[in-house]
Formats: structure tokens, C-alpha cells, sequence
């Protein structure tokens, strides 16, 4: 037991052992700059037989969780509660969102827990205190969600929603607003439902539609003010696009989303700048269009997948600007090691070289966008490994790239190469 307390004594208490011991050798000894984690199962000087016990129950079911005995940690968790009784302590919140981390932690990798037992531990730690109130009710919907109750989660965050302590703080504030958009969320799932009925109905009832127009309606109306909080709401942006599309109200699908890609006050997300080109794309929108949401997303993600795509577009574009960012943009993509053995990005690569030739100075665009690339693109694209794997497993990538050898790194003598495949095409 000295040894474990030891363990979890703060770092200080050991720094001070060292000098005491030796002040010489400790003058020369830095402090850690990494956080310390201060222990809640240590013994202090004027702990009661009562603290003592639990503090060894806290020990005993962290013991069993690190070794997975889960059995264990169970027995010895539905004791560890008294603690919640203690009145001597100043606050006892952290005990009990230990207890409620716990519970639910050895509940889950119990293969006999019951819906009940989760139940039961969530109403008594959302009921022991405020604090954690609107957390644990949104974990809670999870887990009922999770298990196909999607009405009864949407019960649990309808109540939440308009819970209320006190003076409302900004973390109330952003919770509650947490818990609008997920109880959202769920009648948007129930309006999935109600559409695949509705859908594969030959007979359309008015009422079941009227139904499915009411669930959209409610989750639409919290949907629609996520934009107003800056964050990143992926999932919540996409039901409501949907939803929209369904009623083919296209104008305000595309006012979404152009909102929450192109609001300042959001973080930099790229998935939001995917959802619009998409969205554009499906509805047949103008190639300047298209390209001009590309050409944000390649400066946030230069490896993305679209990419291809970008550089595709403006190939088939005929101003001269175009077609050296196109080149500029698969070089890019070529930077990551992710697409080191992509076929159709270096059979882009070699188009567009192609295209470049019509240039007179196509020589000088390449040598230009390679100069800072020279020194650790060989390493990277062009070594006798790379062309013994090429060989093997794709001979077709082996001789686009081989074909461009010269042409990327003319003043380099390199060791990839192929029987038969020469650059006289480009000379």
C-alpha cells in the first residue's frame, strides 16, 4: 500500500525526497513540465475510517478495470456510492461524475448489464446533483438510442431541453443548445422512417403525410439556428439539406450550405466546403462554380481526393494560368505518400505536361515547380525500390512515371526506370 501511495503522490512530494537526500545531485534536476494529475485516492492526514474505506474500494475497482475483471470491479462499484453521503467533503461533484464514468464504463463490458441497469444509473447521477444534469441526459438518449429506443431517447432529451437551474451560464447555455440540436437530430431520424413508409406505400394516406411534414417541421426549426453557433455540425447540416431536398426547397439547401462554408466566424472546415461541391455537382451547377469551391478546399486540404477532380476542371479550361495550377495541384497531391502509387493522379500528371507542351515555355513552368521539390522528391517517388515495386505490382504505373523522370528532375541521374521506356516524347 506505501508503495501505490507513493505512486500517486503529487511529483513535488518526490523532488522534495530527492533533495532531502541528496542536494548536491538534485541541483542540476528540472522540474517535469507535464500536467500532474492530482490523485482522488490518496490518503491525507486526518482520514476517517470512513474515507479509508472508500479510498481502498476506489482503489480496488481501478485495480480490476485496468485487468479487466469487470466482475470484480462491479461488486466493489456498488459500494464505492457511500461516498456521495459524505457531508465532511467541500463539494462532492467530482464523485460523483467519477462514479457515474465508472458505472457506465464497467456496465459496458459487462455481457449480462440490462437496459435497466444503465437506466438506473443514469436517473440516480442526474438526480444527485445539477451540475452534470444535461451531459448525462444527453449519454443517456445515446445509449437508448444505440439500442433502438429512439422514442424514448427523444424523451429524454425533450426534458432536458427545457431543464433549467438557476442563473444560466455560457456552458448551460452551449449544453442546452447541444441537447436542441441532437433532440433534432432524432425527429429527423424518425422522419426517415416515416419517409420509407410513405415511400413504399402505393396508397399515400394524408395524415401519415402530415405526420412526416410535423417531424420535419420540429427538426428543422432547431436545425436551422445551428448556424447560428459556430462550430463544426456535420451530421446536423446534412439531415436538414436532406430534408430539404426532399421538399425540393433547393434555394435553401444551397443557402446552408454556402452559409456553413462560408462563414468567417466558423472554424475551417473542410468537409463543409465537400458538402456544397457535391451538392453543386448533383444539381448540373456551372464548371466555374465547382471550381471556385475546389480551389478554398485545396488550399485547407491539398491531399484531398477531389483533387483529381480540381485539376480535371481546369484542364479543361483554356486560359494557360489553368492548366500550370492544374499541374501545380497534382504535384501537391503527390507530395503525400498517400498517393505515391496512385495511377490516375500520374496519368494526370503526365495529360497535363502534355498540354503544357503547346506552351512555349513549358520547360521553365515544370523546372519552376520543382525547384523547391528536387532535393527529396527522388527519395520519395524515385528510388530502385519504388521501381522494383512498381514493377511488380502495377507495370502500367511503372512506365507513366518512368516516362517522367526526365522531365521532373532533368539534372538528376535517378534509379528508376524501365525496359523500353524512354522521354524522347518530350524533347
Amino acid at each position: 500500500m506505501d508503495d501505490l501511495n507513493r505512486e500517486l503522490a503529487p511529483l513535488e512530494d518526490l523532488e522534495d525526497d530527492n533533495d532531502s537526500s541528496d542536494n548536491n545531485s538534485a541541483k542540476g534536476v528540472k522540474k517535469s513540465k507535464l500536467p500532474v494529475v492530482n490523485p482522488m485516492c490518496v490518503e491525507t492526514p486526518k482520514e476517517t475510517g470512513f474515507h479509508q474505506s472508500t479510498r481502498i474500494c476506489l482503489e480496488r475497482i481501478r485495480e480490476a478495470m485496468l485487468h479487466h475483471r469487470w466482475q470484480e470491479a462491479a461488486e466493489y462499484m456498488a459500494c464505492y456510492p457511500q461516498m456521495l453521503e459524505d457531508r465532511t467533503q467541500g463539494s462532492t461533484q467530482q464523485y460523483k461524475e467519477l462514479i457515474w464514468r465508472l458505472s457506465a464504463e464497467i456496465l459496458h463490458h459487462q455481457p449480462n448489464s440490462k437496459l435497466e441497469d444503465y437506466n438506473n444509473i443514469y436517473e440516480r447521477m442526474k438526480h444527485s446533483g445539477v451540475k452534470h444534469y444535461l451531459m448525462i441526459s444527453l449519454e443517456h438518449s445515446f445509449h437508448l438510442l444505440l439500442h433502438g429506443h429512439i422514442e424514448d431517447a427523444k424523451r429524454q432529451l425533450s426534458a432536458a431541453e427545457s431543464w433549467r437551474h438557476g442563473k444560466e451560464s455560457a456552458a448551460q447555455y452551449q449544453r442546452t443548445k447541444l441537447i436542441q440540436a441532437y433532440r433534432s437530430l432524432l425527429d429527423y431520424i424518425i422522419w426517415c422512417d416515416k419517409k420509407l413508409t410513405y415511400c413504399n406505400t402505393d396508397y399515400h394516406d394524408s395524415g401519415d403525410n402530415q405526420e412526416m411534414h410535423n417531424y420535419f417541421r420540429q427538426a428543422s426549426v432547431n436545425l436551422k439556428e445551428i448556424l447560428k453557433n459556430p462550430g463544426v455540425w456535420d451530421p446536423f447540416i446534412l439531415s436538414y439539406v436532406e430534408m430539404l431536398e426532399f421538399y425540393e426547397d433547393h434555394n435553401e439547401a444551397l443557402k446552408v450550405l454556402n452559409d456553413y462554408a462560408y462563414d468567417n466566424s466558423f472554424p475551417p472546415n473542410p468537409n463543409a466546403h465537400v458538402y456544397l461541391y457535391r451538392y453543386l455537382k448533383q444539381h448540373d451547377a456551372s464548371e466555374r462554380k465547382l471550381m471556385k469551391v475546389l480551389k478554398i478546399l485545396h488550399v485547407l486540404v491539398p491531399s484531398h481526393e477531389l483533387m483529381l477532380e480540381y485539376s480535371s476542371l481546369l484542364l479543361k479550361s483554356e486560359k494557360q494560368s489553368d492548366i500550370q495550377k492544374a499541374l501545380g495541384v497534382v504535384l501537391e497531391m503527390l507530395d503525400f505518400a498517400c498517393w505515391r502509387s496512385n495511377l490516375d493522379v500520374w496519368k494526370c500528371l503526365k495529360t497535363i505536361i502534355q498540354k503544357l507542351q503547346l506552351q512555349e515555355d513549358w520547360r521553365n513552368v515544370v523546372l519552376g515547380k520543382m525547384a523547391g521539390r528536387k532535393d527529396w522528391w527522388p527519395a520519395l517517388h524515385f528510388t530502385s525500390f519504388h521501381a522494383s515495386k512498381d514493377s511488380e505490382e502495377n507495370p502500367e504505373l511503372m512506365e507513366v512515371k518512368a516516362s517522367l523522370t526526365k522531365v521532373l528532375c532533368p539534372d538528376l541521374i535517378l534509379k528508376y526506370g524501365a525496359a523500353g521506356v524512354t522521354s524522347e516524347e518530350w524533347t
